[in-house]
């Protein structure tokens, strides 16, 4: 197929290379040239703007930071909207609000292109394994089209329901996985303030019900007090954010979210945002030696 891919960064570079070997035709744009290099290097072909791109594809990838940077690269000065044609599917893999989700879905269906909202989760290791799961909103018969797509990028692929329902599920997603990593670390920071080895209860947590995926990996980085960003704490604080408003949209009490939004806020504050969210143990540490 004629595809287009924009978001050349940890996650979509990786994902855009995944369609390349499976013998799609490739356009990308990026802000940043550079950021083309890998893929161009692969065959993928460089387009002046985003409409370029949307001129030259039957399905274009997005995977950008905020909802504002979404509304930007579609509608926007030489935007995807002025290129795309009718019968078109725009696939936004970013993590943005339902509501900004549900908006870009009925402007483009005014122009006779379906947008479907899939945001990932797996991280970047998920992104190169293609083992990503993938949460989907929007038309099924659109999703139709495109799951042999996804199924290259992406272990799990659900429809959630109608446009905007993919970000609500990551918004889901995110909440749960958050609140996890603050669980961890406090349960670290006790464990030393007791006087007890991190390491060794990590271990003993491990082979209990507390054992997950978060306590293995986040729990691994707070042992071994390696905070490189696997994932920036900041953009897991820009997901809080859509979770924060959404509750605040619906009126749905999120205490623990609540108590987790504001450990990232410290975070941020303490201008920590470009390290891993493992960080969260370190806003607890500086917290006890404030007393």
């Amino acid at each position: 197929m004629q595809l287009g891919f924009i978001g050349l960064g940890v996650m979509g570079r990786p994902m855009a290379l995944h369609l390349l070997r499976a013998g799609h035709q490739v356009a990308v744009w990026a802000r940043r040239s550079a950021s083309c290099r890998p893929l161009l290097d692969a065959g993928a072909v460089s387009c002046g703007s985003a409409a370029a791109v949307a001129r030259r594809s039957q399905v274009v990838f997005t995977v950008v930071t905020a909802g504002s940077d979404v509304e930007r690269v579609v509608f926007g000065v030489d935007g995807l909207a002025e290129g795309l044609a009718a019968g078109a599917i725009l696939v936004d893999l970013s993590t943005i609000a339902p509501e900004t989700a549900r908006s870009l879905a009925l402007r483009l269906s005014q122009r006779g292109v379906d947008m479907l909202d899939a945001p990932v989760s797996g991280g970047e290791q998920g992104a190169i394994a293609a083992t990503l799961a993938i949460m989907v909103g929007g038309k099924a018969a659109a999703l139709d089209r495109v799951r042999p797509l996804l199924e290259l990028l992406g272990r799990k692929i659900v429809h959630v329901g109608d446009s905007g329902a993919g970000q609500v599920a990551k918004a889901c997603n995110q909440m749960v996985m958050v609140a996890a990593i603050e669980a961890v670390a406090e349960a670290l920071h006790l464990s030393r303030a007791a006087g007890v080895d991190p390491a060794r209860v990590r271990q003993a947590l491990a082979g209990g019900s507390a054992g997950s995926r978060v306590l293995e990996v986040m729990g691994g980085k707070m042992v071994e007090r390696d905070f490189d960003a696997g994932v920036e704490a900041r953009l897991h604080h820009k997901d809080y954010a859509v979770v924060i408003a959404e509750a605040h949209r619906l009126g749905v009490p999120l205490p623990v979210s609540g108590q987790v939004g504001q450990q990232l806020n410290a975070l941020l504050a303490m201008g920590w945002g470009s390290f891993d969210t493992a960080t969260l143990l370190r806003v607890l540490e500086a917290g006890r030696r404030s007393r």
